[in-house]
């Protein structure tokens, strides 16, 4: 089962468009979303949700088609945005207690319990939070109503590395629940490429591609070499290059590369900044 389905999604605006967009989250599955600013990512997360109205294509998430029809699907998604909304007169400790009435499977306990690991001040006014508190208050609130779904745009922005590292557990721990999903941005793609199992590469309202992590890191290599040796290669095996004085490093597709080529691991923020100047050139 998957927990989204998105099919030749586009949505156009003046002067950009999200163009034919289609994936699915698999159950049980973390999925990044990677972008530049302006790629469309934050746009695609309000079509799901609902809070945009798409052009064409379809979305269903966790099998509904309109989030808007059937408001016991909403409690099953847990949504963190990159400007968390909450009272601001309110602490967490007030706004634990008004969540409890809203949500019918909300936990106190584990609510307790996140702020206590997270280290969320519990008697500050909201709006006198900094921005990591404020996004580690959100994160608290989404994971203790109980949702089968995570959708998390840019929700470990402003954290430093340990708490980042704490939250990233705290998700692949509640994927351990073959019920449970998450679809998450980030500029930071060491938090994907730790947390995720598939990667979705927007570029301009393009997907350029969607692929399991692994298989993602596995199918592509990067190659330092002279500008002799790269003659010798496929041009079609090349996803992007970088030419240096000391000569070029490169990107490509393993198997199309001559097998005595040194080939290096590459990571995923260099393979996505090569294909997006691979596209741009």
């Amino acid at each position: 089962m998957n927990a989204i389905e998105i099919k030749n999604v586009s949505k156009s605006y003046p002067g950009f468009d999200l163009s034919h967009i289609s994936f699915d989250l698999p159950s049980g599955m973390i999925v990044g979303l990677i972008g530049e600013n302006g790629a469309g990512k934050t746009t695609l997360i309000k079509m799901i949700l609902g809070m945009t109205r798409k052009d064409s294509g379809s979305i269903e998430v966790l099998g509904h088609s309109d989030l808007h029809a059937d408001p016991a699907a909403r409690e099953d998604i847990g949504v963190v945005m990159d400007d968390v909304k909450l009272p601001p007169a309110m602490n967490a400790t007030e706004i634990g207690k008004m969540l409890s009435l809203i949500y019918h499977h909300w936990d106190q306990t584990a609510y307790e319990d996140f702020l206590s690991l997270l280290r969320v001040p519990k008697n500050k006014k909201f709006k006198d939070l900094s921005r990591g508190n404020k996004m580690k208050l959100g994160i608290a609130c989404a994971l203790s109503h109980q949702p089968k779904l995570l959708i998390l745009d840019e929700a470990t922005s402003g954290l430093d590395p340990v708490v980042r590292d704490q939250i990233l557990d705290l998700l692949l721990d509640f994927t351990r629940d073959e019920n449970h999903s998450i679809l998450m941005s980030s500029h930071i793609v060491s938090d994907l490429e730790k947390a995720c199992d598939y990667i979705a590469f927007l570029h301009e309202g393009q997907l350029l591609l969607f692929d399991q992590k692994d298989s993602l890191l596995e199918m592509y290599g990067k190659i330092a070499c002279t500008k002799k040796q790269f003659a010798q290669i496929d041009p079609s095996a090349v996803v992007g290059k970088r030419e240096t004085a000391f000569g070029i490093e490169c990107i490509v597709k393993k198997d199309l590369v001559p097998h005595d080529m040194n080939i290096q691991p590459v990571d995923l923020e260099e393979l996505f900044v090569m294909m997006v100047k691979g596209e741009n050139q």
